[in-house]
């Protein structure tokens, strides 16, 4: 079915409704119309790494775990068994008459929002801080979850829209004040590639953007939203955005005239109860008939697509085994494996093979589920930490497992009776794995908890909370070969001193249900590490821009001074590629095709994450100093040679001027070919170069 037949069965239904039936269907709790035979529906779904709060589900990476695999490919065959799943479920969810909340199939993700500040709590449901990674990141979710049949197999939502990236504490009443530069240069992209790949929803933002909110917004959603971009899906409010309008951004006097704004400008749905006081704002002719058809034919038109109202209902024949399948325990573990990022690796420590008997895996996340999750998560039938992973995977060893300390720090003496066990454990082995981090308790959306670098939800600080560094520093002192994991959904400051004495330091995010046992098989040697940083770290006490200021001056990769931790893009695998003789064998009026020679010169088999940058100068405006513009993944065996090859579309080598414009540069144009961005610091923890490439 395309969406023009879709929309003509929506307008035949709605044509059918009175105004009370038509103004009922514009909020997530659509009740039924039984004489149109309508069932009733709920909007609400989740889905950034897995069917989300719906009980049983494959409980993937979290999403920026994801965007660490720097594998768009991978990416959108978990989408696909996101939906298989999604199906599965709601087959038997119509069999037993269920329709509730988180029952449906029209999924409110993926979080296309800009990483730019790694305090953010809620950028670990993101894919991070670069335009191009989080655009094609997003459109192959999409594009895995949506299919490409003739009915929707479950419908995507890009959100939040948009320039929406904290701080959480302030966000119902929070101005972002943004550029036209920044807009078109850093924010929007990636919204609007997921548009141009059919998504079918578009959240607003609780925020306002230069001053007016987004889920009323009239540059955003009237201009570029549905007149630049004629994107063809719903528009729905993120949850009780639209009471935001007038109770904490004062826009509006009442909620009547809130919910008028909102719809006439294109707001569809509401997620929320404030466009029940649509009737009464029809009745003081605040809008019309005709502004809340259009509304309903766009929300029908999504039901439509998803065959909701055929007589034989497409995808009805996915049985509910597929839920957490053997083929998708081993995708989510292919995923977790990729998305572990080793930072450090000294002197080819790891891998560990079988050279220790004695092993101590300690810390508040060695048995953390929690640290599995993320947060926005489904329930998987079955976790394996890592200290049960270390147990699976180096089974003629003996692992002990300590906590150690608490995750956090509230008066400041909490944990210090679980010292001297973790203690007793590190000194006894041969090497200890120290599992340290955050979980969703501490950091992620709006909540109340304020305590040591942790505000209602974001961080004020990337060191981790005071009780994990004690630990940190007391292991070190009586192990002498210390692997620290992070599991945590932002960047993350050991301190310098941890960071000099830990042997082997890895990130692995919030790794899914099955990441104790990836982490195992990566520190065991069976599997190379191959993540990437999706997003840059700083020192703990770096003084970075203002969490509330959203310009890009000095942040990110892209435009910011500061000497990182880690840089974006950056990470360790357990041989070296090198890269030589790149060169454009084919330029058409859309890309450039690049071939690079590449060689494992190691003794291990990897899968590199070939990453192309530009470099390019415009006398109309100050330019990145580099940009992600291309990437692919591929697998080399030990000492292999082989030619790849990548496309690199010219759209994403573009200078922005000031009022928003992308131009072809007019200075010259460099594209680097590596396994890492092409800065000083990368080059010098890698030890190897990116290939160098004029284009004009």
């Amino acid at each position: 079915m395309n969406i023009q037949k879709a929309r003509k069965k929506a307008e035949e239904l709605v044509s059918k409704m009175t105004v009370s039936e038509k103004i009922s269907q514009l909020l997530y709790t659509s009740p039924a119309i039984e004489r149109l035979g309508i069932n009733e529906y709920n909007w609400w779904n989740e889905a950034a790494h897995g069917v989300a709060r719906a009980d049983t589900a494959t409980v993937f990476p979290q999403a920026i775990g994801m965007a660490a695999t720097f594998d768009p490919g991978l990416i959108n065959k978990v989408g696909e068994a996101v939906s298989d799943e999604a199906r599965a479920k709601y087959n038997k969810n119509v069999q037993f008459n269920d329709r509730g909340q988180y029952k449906g199939l029209t999924f409110w993700a993926p979080n296309i929002n800009i990483f730019r500040d790694g305090r953010w709590g809620r950028g670990q449901e993101t894919f991070g801080e670069d335009p191009y990674l989080t655009s094609v990141m997003g459109v192959s979710y999409v594009k895995g979850i949506q299919g490409d049949g003739e009915y929707l197999k479950a419908a995507a939502c890009a959100k939040h829209f948009a320039v929406h990236s904290g701080p959480e504490y302030s966000r119902h009443e929070f101005n972002a004040e943004v550029s036209k530069k920044d807009l078109w240069e850093t924010y929007l992209p990636a919204f609007e590639a997921c548009v141009e790949a059919g998504v079918m929803g578009v959240m607003g933002a609780y925020n306002r953007t230069n001053g007016e909110p987004c889920c009323a917004n009239t540059y955003l959603m009237e201009e570029v939203l549905f007149k630049k971009w004629g994107f063809q899906g719903y528009f729905v409010s993120d949850c009780w955005a639209i009471a935001d309008i007038y109770k904490g951004h004062h826009f509006t006097d009442t909620p009547e005239e809130a919910a008028a704004l909102a719809l006439k400008k294109g707001c569809n749905l509401n997620c929320g109860v404030t466009y029940e006081k649509l009737i009464d704002a029809y009745e003081a002719d605040l809008i019309d008939e005709e502004d809340i058809t259009k509304a309903a034919v766009r929300v029908y038109t999504v039901r439509a697509l998803l065959g909701e109202f055929e007589d034989n209902r497409p995808f009805s024949d996915i049985p509910y085994s597929i839920v957490n399948c053997d083929k998708h325990r081993c995708l989510n573990l292919e995923t977790a494996r990729e998305s572990v990022v080793l930072l450090k690796n000294e002197n080819g420590f790891l891998p560990l093979k079988d050279k220790y008997k004695k092993i101590a895996v300690i810390g508040p996340n060695a048995n953390s589920l929690r640290a599995l999750e993320g947060n926005y998560n489904g329930i998987s039938p079955e976790y394996i930490t890592v200290a049960e992973g270390i147990r699976r995977v180096f089974k003629d060893a003996e692992a002990s497992v300590a906590t150690g300390s608490t995750l956090i720090s509230t008066r400041g003496d909490e944990g210090e009776e679980l010292l001297s066990g973790a203690l007793s454990a590190a000194s006894e082995a041969d090497v200890t794995v120290l599992c340290l981090g955050m979980d969703r308790s501490v950091e992620g959306e709006e909540m109340n908890y304020r305590s040591e670098s942790f505000y209602k939800g974001d961080r004020t600080s990337s060191y981790l909370p005071s009780p994990q560094a004690a630990l940190a520093q007391a292991v070190c002192g009586v192990c002498d070969n210390v692997i620290i994991l992070v599991m945590c959904g932002s960047p993350a400051d050991l301190g310098e001193e941890v960071n000099a004495k830990a042997k082997a330091i890895l990130h692995c995010w919030y790794p899914g249900a099955l990441g104790g046992l990836a982490i195992a098989e990566i520190l065991h040697g069976d599997v190379s590490p191959s993540g990437r940083l999706p997003v840059t770290f700083y020192k703990g006490d770096e003084k970075l821009p203002d969490i509330t200021d959203y310009s890009m001056n000095n942040r990110t990769y892209a435009y910011s001074d500061i000497k990182p931790l880690y840089p974006f893009g950056y990470g360790l695998s357990y041989s070296d590629i090198e890269y030589s003789n790149a060169v454009i064998t084919e330029e058409n009026g859309d890309s450039f095709i690049l071939q690079i020679n590449v060689k494992n010169t190691g003794d291990h088999d990897v899968r590199e994450k070939l990453q192309i940058y530009a470099h390019f100068t415009d006398s109309r405006t100050k330019t990145p100093k580099f940009r992600l513009c291309g990437l692919s993944p591929f697998d080399i065996m030990a000492k292999e040679d082989k030619n790849i090859l990548v496309a690199v579309n010219k759209k994403n080598i573009r200078a922005v001027l000031e009022d928003g414009e992308r131009v072809y540069p007019d200075g010259e144009i460099y594209l680097y070919a590596g396994g890492h961005q092409p800065d000083e610091l990368s080059e010098s923890l890698c030890k190897n170069k990116c290939i160098k490439i004029k284009v004009k």
